[in-house]
């Protein structure tokens, strides 16, 4: 399998992820970085996995599954998405679900094989995500990875404890 190193793999989503993806989708505390303020029902998400098969460019999106090749046990997900064939350029997310699971390099190791993926296969010409500027560890993978900022979004996001910037990274193909 091409998207897979000595620690992990990413793998399509299966059927059997439906549970997995309710309970993570509808969990309030992850909320704030996926932009999401609407719970997903079970009939929703099992739609969306229905149509997980089709091709990135027909959907404009990609989901993996994160898995921990020594217990065969999901800890996150990668996601492709906002893809622009025209520009040659996409956005990309990660999630390690579990707090016992992070700092171990999951996460790394993920963007490490989706930037493959992207460069060498997709071929596309950059990729970018977007950062809350308090998420350190992510601002320092995506730095150890390449990944440079490109701007800055004043007040972007707006918070309970009021509003804060949001920075842009992007890595351009070799």
């Amino acid at each position: 399998m091409f998207l897979e190193n000595e620690n992990i793999r990413l793998r399509p989503l299966e059927p059997e992820d439906l549970d997995l993806l309710y309970a993570w989708e509808n969990d309030t505390n992850i909320w704030n970085v996926s932009n999401t303020i609407t719970p997903y029902s079970r009939y929703v998400l099992k739609q969306y996995l229905e149509n997980s098969h089709k091709s990135i460019f027909e959907t404009g999106q990609l989901r993996l599954i994160i898995e921990d090749k020594k217990n065969n046990r999901a800890t996150g997900t990668v996601d492709l998405f906002d893809f622009e064939p025209m520009h040659s350029r996409i956005a990309f997310g990660v999630l390690i679900y579990a707090e016992t699971n992070r700092r171990q390099g999951f996460a790394t190791s993920s963007l490490n094989l989706i930037i493959d993926y992207c460069f060498n296969i997709l071929q596309l010409h950059q990729i970018y995500c977007n950062v809350d500027e308090n998420n350190i560890k992510s601002i320092n993978m995506l730095k150890n990875v390449g990944f440079e900022i490109a701007g800055t979004k004043k007040q972007w996001i707006k918070t309970t404890k009021g509003w804060q910037n949001e920075i842009l990274f992007q890595l351009i193909s070799p």
